[in-house]
């Protein structure tokens, strides 16, 4: 198992330097243009030329991106453009905002996402598995931000339980003035994933509830729950384990439509504001983040597969 989490490590390293390289070409992709939409429409030439000799645009890529390359390997990411700030407390400060709403959303769609498929697949085909069915389409089919808005609507507008945006602080609004902040962003991002992950679910322990070894179980007369527990929900958790892996990549990455609903200062925020204004060091950064999320949820989804399937062995154990 070492071996192969070592291999596994070496790899992701291959990975996100081949992401950085991608990354870092977008530098240099016309760089007059960036010059000029930093300095304005109407800066003059010796403006821009001052601000690709700051950014080294006109140095060639090698030079350029191992010059990047090695200041990112001791966590300095340069500073931004736009804000004329270290990018790095900026990706930190947005990544952990970011962290808590996709913290507390992946918890409950591993409880209810799960919870709800096994409960479908030991009811199937009746009013209870038709009803959680209807919800599962409904959460798949209707995008995040159509229930962020309908959260808004109905809880801080209508009924004014719960702010409708930003961020609380926890030293100043004690802990349930921070908590109120989450609650909605989190519903809205818990929505959409709980159907997806239910449904897999459903299908996958479907599956393993007619397979032959759980028909041998039955014959052995174990209880109903035994079975369930012991022996088909192992197996039917692997595909759902994968789903939730990307989920993982997902909160962070795809959390930006979310969090401008929200209006929450998160890491998904900060990309859509680099993006919008060509900020390239927080554009680089923040995607190299999420690249780095995804390959060690993927790593942490292999190991689970031999800790769930004893048939699963990885490398020399």
């Amino acid at each position: 198992m070492s071996i192969y989490i070592l291999r596994r490590l070496m790899g992701i390293t291959g990975v996100l330097v081949v992401i950085s390289m991608l990354v870092f070409a977008i530098t240099q992709i016309m760089p007059g243009d960036v010059a000029n939409v930093l300095a304005g429409q109407f800066a003059d030439d010796a403006t821009i030329a001052a601000i690709e000799e700051r950014l080294g645009l006109k140095d060639p890529f090698y030079v350029q991106y191992f010059n990047w390359a090695v200041s990112a390997l001791q966590g300095d990411f340069g500073e931004s453009m736009v804000m004329e700030q270290p990018v790095s407390p900026m990706i930190a400060e947005a990544f952990g905002r970011s962290l808590v709403l996709a913290f507390f959303a992946f918890i409950l769609v591993v409880i209810f996402g799960i919870g709800i498929g096994v409960w479908s697949a030991v009811r199937r085909d009746k009013p209870t598995d038709h009803a959680l069915s209807m919800f599962s389409y409904l959460g798949i089919s209707v995008p995040e931000f159509f229930w962020g808005i309908v959260c808004v609507l109905l809880f801080a507008r209508l009924l004014g339980w719960l702010p409708s945006g930003g961020a609380g602080n926890l030293s100043e609004d004690g802990l349930l003035g921070w908590s109120a902040h989450l609650v909605l962003p989190v519903l809205t991002l818990t929505f959409t994933l709980v159907a997806h992950v239910s449904r897999l679910t459903r299908s996958s322990m479907i599956e393993a509830l007619d397979s032959q070894y759980v028909l041998n179980a039955r014959a052995k007369g174990l209880p109903e729950r035994h079975i369930v527990r012991g022996h088909a929900l192992r197996n039917a958790l692997l595909p759902s384990i994968t789903v939730l892996a990307i989920d993982v990549g997902w909160l962070l990455g795809n959390i930006v439509v979310v969090e401008a609903v929200f209006s929450y200062p998160g890491l998904g925020r900060l990309l859509l504001f680099a993006i919008e204004r060509h900020d390239l060091p927080l554009i680089q950064a923040g995607i190299l983040v999420i690249a780095l999320v995804y390959c060690l949820a993927n790593l942490a989804a292999d190991l689970l597969y031999a800790f769930l399937n004893p048939k699963i062995r990885y490398g020399q154990l």
